[in-house]
């Protein structure tokens, strides 16, 4: 490398102790706020963004698993809920057994139509349209305002608390004032405030409806550090570090009211122990009991709408895996042939063929390689079409969904982003059945995606379809719940294609080496990588200012716009407030009369949880922000800009990810070591194309963080929900 003369991080998987304050748009610890925070859209906004119309679909989508969960718990006629050749050998059956038809004729296949290399023209697709959630009547809004007035709770929580609640929010707030946790941003010891101004000596740490509330409050947290659901044991402690007098009865009561849900997973890899059981319920004991074998369990407690996300992820993954013919294509049979997809294999090399060879023979294939790598779903989306599929990609950001646009070259009109494709913006629509209109569908950046949005994904895939999940395993985890890659990896349940395509020049060296724990030095003979050595945080942030203005674009040749400052967390000497504070003050000074913005200013628009699009200031007027983000105007009313939007000159490695710009500057003050993490460092060296200069403090705490510190695990089910289902995975 060329040497030129208190940080936070979403990704902490432990659960938060002690108090802190409310996390604010984007907050790597809140992702963005708390998740309930995108409950309450403005219907008076001009035109929606595509992470409310994705907000929306969500909605859709649980209520789509709701009742398909209602439907199966009661009876099933014979023969119902069958389809394809199932359902055609019932109906056979039938008509011979009623006398319709002669054995013979019954049971003769017709002779399938090929497809065709080039569809027809189709009808208009479906698209769903995209509806914000209707805001709190005023009556609802000012009774709530009184209920917090009385409790000495600040009146600004009283639209999103109404939102939140819903329909008689203030009852619910006087009948138990510990609800006010549900709203995004507050926190136990704020709620208890609440609750002994409104309860007065009824109020303590034992009352069970406090017990309750804050089981869910920690659940949500978990869900905010990655969690799907929580280990019962680590959850108890939390409620005990949280003066819950009665952590069981704690959980217990948020079980009983439906609050929760309950888990028993068997323990992969554990051997099965021997457990006596009586002969009958009253029990006698040993004697008269027999010996059985159980394998042991772990408890985990969670959410029900990450465990509904959860089971229909894994339902839908297990049905594309299985789904998909297992001889594949047959002459004269529908689709491409066999020998179709070994001759489109033919045509590649190297790991591309290997990608083309595994999507023809399977319903489920993962790709995995750097930003080079790219290249090799590109070329399986041109290979697909020209064999006639319906296939699209999704991308994470719209930044991406630019660069597989040019990779893809003939075909751009394929790629899309995951949001833009899940609320109906882009991509080919849906069909009557709801189903979206493809045969392949290529997702990169995989390990962006969260439970929700997957199993929004999967649940949209027609029964057939083939899914492709590509993306940089070494990349921090979702903003939001899950690590549905990282999960799949592991559970090889379908084939899994490592590219060996190394992304070029002295960056894809320096990263190489950091992907496998080693901080190397490089040679940069144009300056790709340049190392600042630092003594303060003062001093890195007059350093990277320097850097963005003045000796980037004088040395490299690339303007400050196209620069990017990522440093660990928002907070801290030299966090994301800081340093946006000093580049705005350089780079766009003004007097910030709209809530601390002034045209020109790069921002971060995060309307929900881990939904972040990055765009720059308009204009301000009464009724609110103006902003221009990928290309679309945006409007952000008056009361909720503090809440959504920040400046994004500096930007934390979360919502970094999934993004590139031709330079970075990396800032690692010395309070961010103990947060380093090897996935973090990745991630943010990753995102410069043409160069990277790193800004440290931190001195011998970075190599070890890349040599040592790994991933900070998240508790997950997606592994032992496919097990049952998928031979391969259990196995």
């Amino acid at each position: 490398m060329a040497t030129e003369g208190t940080a936070e991080s979403a990704e902490a998987a432990g659960l938060p102790e002690g108090p802190s304050a409310p996390a604010g748009p984007g907050e790597e610890e809140g992702v963005g706020g708390a998740a309930a925070e995108g409950a309450a859209q403005s219907a008076e906004a001009v035109a929606l963004s595509e992470a409310e119309a994705e907000i929306a679909a969500q909605r859709e989508l649980r209520e789509r698993i709701e009742q398909r969960k209602a439907s199966k718990e009661g009876p099933i006629e014979a023969g119902t809920k069958l389809s394809g050749t199932a359902a055609d050998l019932l109906a056979a059956v039938r008509a011979v057994e009623s006398g319709e038809k002669p054995v013979a004729g019954a049971f003769r296949e017709p002779e399938p139509a090929r497809r065709r290399p080039t569809p027809p023209p189709a009808r208009e697709p479906v698209r769903p349209r995209p509806s914000a959630e209707a805001a709190p009547a005023e009556e609802s809004v000012a009774a709530v305002r009184a209920v917090l007035a009385e409790g000495g709770a600040p009146e600004t929580l009283a639209a999103p608390t109404a939102a939140t609640l819903g329909e008689g929010a203030d009852d619910q707030l006087r009948a138990d004032p510990w609800q006010l946790l549900r709203v995004g941003g507050v926190r136990p010891e704020q709620a208890d405030g609440f609750a002994r101004a409104l309860l007065g000596p009824d109020c303590g740490p034992g009352d069970e409806r406090r017990g309750r509330a804050i089981t869910v409050w920690l659940l949500e947290q978990a869900a905010v550090a990655g969690h799907t659901a929580l280990d019962a044991a680590a959850l108890t402690a939390a409620l005990g570090q949280r003066a819950v007098p009665d952590p069981d009865a704690a959980v217990h009561g948020a079980l009983a009211e439906g609050d929760a849900l309950v888990f028993q997973d068997a323990l992969e890899g554990a051997e099965t122990v021997p457990v006596q059981r009586s002969d009958d319920e009253g029990g006698q004991g040993p004697e008269g009991g027999q010996e059985e074998q159980e394998r042991p369990v772990r408890v985990l407690i969670g959410l029900e709408r990450y465990a509904m996300a959860e089971e229909s992820l894994a339902d839908g993954l297990a049905r594309i895996i299985n789904s998909l013919p297992k001889e594949g294509g047959q002459e004269g049979g529908p689709g491409p042939r066999d020998t179709d997809w070994e001759a489109a294999a033919g045509e590649a090399s190297g790991s591309t063929a290997e990608l083309i060879r595994a999507v023809g023979g399977h319903g489920l294939v993962l790709h995995s390689g750097g930003e080079a790598a790219r290249a090799e779903p590109a070329a399986l989306v041109a290979a697909a079409a020209a064999l006639g599929l319906r296939v699209c990609a999704a991308a994470h950001s719209a930044d991406g969904r630019r660069r597989l646009a040019q990779a893809t070259g003939t075909h751009e009109a394929a790629a899309v982003t995951v949001a833009g494709l899940l609320s109906g913006a882009q991509g080919p629509g849906r069909d009557a059945d709801g189903a979206l209109a493809l045969d392949l569908l290529v997702v990169l950046d995989a390990p962006q995606l969260d439970v929700e949005s997957a199993a929004m994904l999967v649940e949209s895939l027609p029964d057939g379809a083939r899914l492709v999940l590509s993306g940089d395993p070494g990349v921090l985890w979702s903003a939001g719940p899950g690590r549905v890659f990282a999960d799949l990896v592991a559970a090889r349940c379908c084939p899994h294609v490592v590219s060996r395509t190394p992304d070029p020049g002295p960056l894809g060296e320096l990263t190489s080496g950091i992907g496998i724990g080693e901080l190397n030095a490089v040679e940069a003979p144009g300056k790709e990588v340049v190392l600042v050595p630092v003594r303060d945080a003062a001093e890195a942030i007059h350093r990277t200012v320097q850097l963005v203005a003045d000796s980037v674009p004088r040395a490299i040749g690339v303007p400050a716009e196209q620069t990017q400052v990522i440093t660990p967390g928002h907070g801290g000497a030299a966090g994301t407030r800081a340093l946006n504070a000093a580049l705005k003050e350089r780079l766009n000074p003004g007097p910030g009369r709209f809530g601390g913005f002034d045209p020109g200013d790069r921002v971060a628009h995060v309307p929900a949880a881990g939904r972040t699009t990055l765009g720059r200031v308009v204009r301000a007027d009464a009724e609110g922000l103006h902003l221009e983000c990928d290309g679309d105007p945006v409007l952000v009313r008056r009361e909720r800009v503090e809440r959504e939007v920040r400046h994004a000159w500096a930007l934390t490695a979360h919502q970094a990810a999934g993004l590139r710009w031709p330079a970075v500057v990396v800032v690692l003050p010395g309070d961010a070591a103990q947060t380093l993490t090897r996935p973090w460092v990745y991630t943010a060296f990753t995102r410069g194309e043409r160069h990277l200069s790193v800004v440290q403090g931190v001195e011998q705490a970075l190599p070890r963080a890349v040599a040592e510190r790994l991933w900070k695990d998240r508790t997950t089910r997606l592994r032992t929900l496919l097990r049952p289902q998928v031979p391969s995975a259990a196995s």
